[in-house]
Order: C-alpha cells, then sequence, then structure tokens
C-alpha cells in the first residue's frame, strides 16, 4: 500500500494539470438545459479560445537570457530528474532487479518526450512576461551580471537548502517539546517520542539504596584485622 501510495504521489506532480481539468467525480458534465428564447452554447471545444497574448521578442528573449544566467533555464530538467530518481526509488522495491533498468529505460523515455524540459522553461517565461517589464528584467540581468549577482547564483543554493535545514529542525524541537507537553493528557505520546535528554529515564534494576536498620551506623563498620594477634609468653617459675 505504501509503495502504491509513494508511487501514485509521484505520477501525480506530472499528471496535476491534466487532472485539474477534469470534473470532479472524473465524470463529463451535461450542458445546463436551454431555456425557451435563448441561444445554446457552442460546445467547448468550439468556442473561439481566448486570444493568447503574443510576447514582444525582444522581451521573450531578454526573459530567456535571465534565465540562464540565474541557472532558472535549467528547472525543467531538475524537475524531470527529481521525479525520475522518485519513480526510480520507489519500483526499486516493488520490481525485481533484473526488470528494473527496462522499466526506468521505457519510463524516462515516455516520459521526457510528454514532458521535455523545454515546456517548464516557456511556461516561466509566460509567468515572468506577466509580472516584470521588459527594463525590469534588463535591471535584475545587469545585477545578475556584475561579480556579486554570480557570487548570489553560485551560492544561493547552498543557503536555501542550509535555510531550510535549519528551519526544520527548529521547528522539530518545538513540535517534540509540544508534544511532550500533551504527554499527560495523550500517554500515548510518552511511547513516541525519543527520550527526553533533560529527565533521563532511570537505570534498569537500580533501586533505592537500602536504609539501615535501627541501632545500626549506616557506615560500615572496620573488617577485622586478618592478622592475629600475638599470645602473651609465659613467667618463668621462681627459685
Amino acid at each position: 500500500m505504501k509503495l502504491r501510495n509513494a508511487l501514485i504521489a509521484a505520477v501525480l506532480l506530472t499528471a496535476g494539470p491534466a487532472l485539474a481539468q477534469t470534473p470532479a467525480g472524473g465524470t463529463p458534465q451535461k450542458p445546463a438545459p436551454v431555456q425557451p428564447g435563448q441561444t445554446a452554447p457552442k460546445p467547448e471545444a468550439a468556442q473561439p479560445a481566448e486570444a493568447a497574448v503574443k510576447l514582444d521578442p525582444a522581451k521573450d528573449v531578454a526573459i530567456r537570457h535571465l534565465l540562464d544566467i540565474t541557472g532558472e533555464s535549467k528547472e525543467g530538467e531538475n524537475i524531470n530528474t527529481g521525479i525520475t530518481d522518485r519513480v526510480h526509488e520507489v519500483m526499486s522495491r516493488a520490481l525485481p532487479a533484473d526488470q528494473l533498468p527496462k522499466f526506468m529505460n521505457t519510463f524516462s523515455q515516455k516520459y521526457t518526450v510528454n514532458a521535455p524540459p523545454s515546456a517548464v522553461t516557456d511556461a516561466v517565461v509566460k509567468i515572468y512576461a506577466q509580472h516584470f517589464s521588459l527594463e525590469d528584467i534588463q535591471g535584475v540581468t545587469k545585477f545578475y551580471e556584475s561579480p556579486i549577482g554570480q557570487r548570489m547564483v553560485k551560492e544561493m543554493p547552498d543557503v536555501a537548502r542550509e535555510s531550510q535545514t535549519a528551519g526544520m529542525q527548529i521547528d522539530q524541537k518545538v513540535v517534540i517539546e509540544v508534544l511532550r507537553g500533551m504527554s499527560d493528557e495523550y500517554p500515548q505520546l510518552k511511547q513516541m517520542l525519543p527520550p527526553d535528554p533533560a529527565h533521563p529515564a532511570p537505570a534498569p534494576n537500580a533501586g533505592p539504596t537500602p536504609t539501615p536498620a535501627p541501632g545500626t551506623s549506616a557506615t560500615p563498620s572496620a573488617a577485622p584485622s586478618s592478622t592475629p594477634t600475638p599470645a602473651p609468653k609465659p613467667t618463668p617459675p621462681q627459685r
């Protein structure tokens, strides 16, 4: 069940846009009845498509150049690699080892054909064009072409990764502390949480210190000497 769910999650990363166009329940919606005096609407496929906004060629070139120098033009390749690796990880636990190479080869070929990395770049170009003017793109490009801009391009992946790790560590610590505070009300949490370093569990077989009996000293008496006491010499007879 976990393998199937993981594979479905990996596949949905690419199938999401297509699924979003399907009505809930997977059943095509019937057209609304036409009221008297109204003209029946044209089928969706026959309706004229909304006029696509034609991107200025100069702006298109400027955006693609910005994506090249910032590394974002490789986003499609990174996504494809990540999904392929995820499918490989899941299927390596579901298929025999001798079947895995052929499966991954077929999957990679079909996946790349239907989801080329260039499609992601084309989509990103349109998004940039909607949010930034040509002057904006040129200004940002000028910064990233500078030495400090190139240093940011080089260092930002590490900065983002380390920042994410630090944030997760902080959040994880807070979550554990909150759950520990709720463990009295929900005792089952005690079996799920890691040991609390501030309150270590008592060592096994460690019992309380025995209380000495009344009239006895808590300090053990000294052990008798192992050296025997010499016997007194006999007194010689008097003449």
